[in-house]
């Protein structure tokens, strides 16, 4: 009998590599015999280089850069087993958790330390990129991110602007022929599972500002800085940067992305199963057991589990999700491929308790189901 235990990160506790031995440890004091085949798993946001370096026996490099206040943060990015291909997880250098709340301004949080994580990857040889876009705290279109590439950005007298968003009110052009010419070499997939446009009510101003610490005052002007940056993003591409899906994504990153650099927008969970070869882990399976921290009503929208669940159905086998948590009335993941949920935790709990213990009770709990199965 062989088993994939394919989950992501159980987030705050476990890695998606620990967690799938947690799960490997529970289920072989039940069948010992069986043969256990782990795929850590992830879906493109917090944990994507972990995972990958992890399933492809990769390397994660320390990189120091500017945080999104300016200060100096430890970045890292990951270089795969094949030593060509990097993962960068844009929240490690941009990202919201590296700014206090009452700190937080949308005006002044810059993407530049994400173009810095990039450099730092073209510069170990590195050919081709996956950047995850969750997480940021920025809301500046990556301008940041792109002026740290060679990019210069000018008004219509042709003065350069700061890389920030107040001067997308004044932006005229982009010059992009200081931009780093290696990127013109380099395969540039970037993780996104949000298809938000740049401007306008589902825009990134509107839709994620908030979040940032903008007030209803700075989503009009930061919508009115992209929509600046937008028509300028169009002009230069020839057609409608700013209206296509994910353009949004990360504080109008996606929209950086999309416009300057060439690169192509698909659903991290969608890449991470390419990479580790999923469907070739699955040949002659007998079961596929999937997991995440938190099974509720977003875990349908291009999260992990569901991404499994696909794979796994299309070679017709039965497919278990095991979650720290699970929302009520979340047994409409049945119907997309996953034919039991089983929660680690029930009733009320101590959460701070089960994030120490995480990896003994999601041992305990793999035990408790295989016990349950007929295999």
């Amino acid at each position: 009998m062989k088993i994939v235990i394919a989950p992501d990160s159980f987030k705050g506790s476990l890695t998606a590599a620990e967690a799938a031995e947690a799960i490997e440890t529970g289920f072989r004091a039940v069948y010992p015999d069986a043969e256990y085949v782990k795929v850590p798993m992830a879906d493109g946001g917090e944990g994507t280089v972990q995972s990958l370096v992890d399933a492809t026996s990769g390397t994660i490099i320390t990189q120091l850069v500017s945080g999104p206040m300016g200060d100096m943060v430890a970045g890292f990015f990951g270089i795969l087993g094949d030593r060509q291909t990097a993962v960068i997880e844009m929240a490690a250098a941009s990202g919201i958790h590296w700014v206090r709340p009452k700190e937080r301004d949308v005006f002044l949080a810059s993407s530049f330390g994400t173009g810095q994580l990039i450099n730092a990857a073209l510069d170990r040889g590195c050919d081709k990129l996956i950047v995850g876009l969750g997480g940021s705290a920025t809301n500046d279109g990556g301008i940041g991110m792109m002026k740290a590439l060679g990019a210069q950005f000018f008004d219509q007298d042709g003065v350069q602007l700061a890389a920030d968003v107040r001067a997308l009110l004044q932006l005229a052009s982009i010059d992009l022929q200081y931009l780093d010419p290696r990127l013109d070499k380099t395969e540039i997939v970037v993780a996104c599972d949000v298809d938000n446009p740049l401007c306008g009510e589902n825009g990134a101003a509107r839709v994620f500002g908030p979040q940032k610490g903008a007030t209803e005052e700075d989503i009009a002007v930061l919508d009115q800085a992209l929509t600046r940056y937008g028509d300028i993003l169009s002009a230069n591409a020839g057609r409608d940067i700013a209206s296509e899906p994910g353009a949004g994504a990360a504080g109008g990153m996606g929209a950086a992305f999309i416009g300057l650099i060439d690169a192509v927008l698909k659903p991290g969970v969608d890449i991470v199963i390419e990479i580790v070869d999923l469907a070739n882990s699955l040949v002659d399976a007998n079961l596929v057991i999937t997991g995440e921290g938190r099974v509720d009503n977003q875990t349908i929208h291009g999260k992990t589990p569901m991404g499994v669940a696909k794979v796994a159905k299309s070679c017709n086998l039965p497919v278990i999700c095991i979650a720290g948590s699970v929302e009520d009335g979340a047994d409409f993941t049945h119907q997309l491929g996953i034919d039991e949920i089983y929660s680690v935790t029930e009733g009320d709990y101590d959460l701070t308790e089960v994030l120490i213990e995480a990896e003994h009770k999601l041992t305990q709990a793999a035990q408790k189901i295989a016990k349950s199965l007929n295999l």
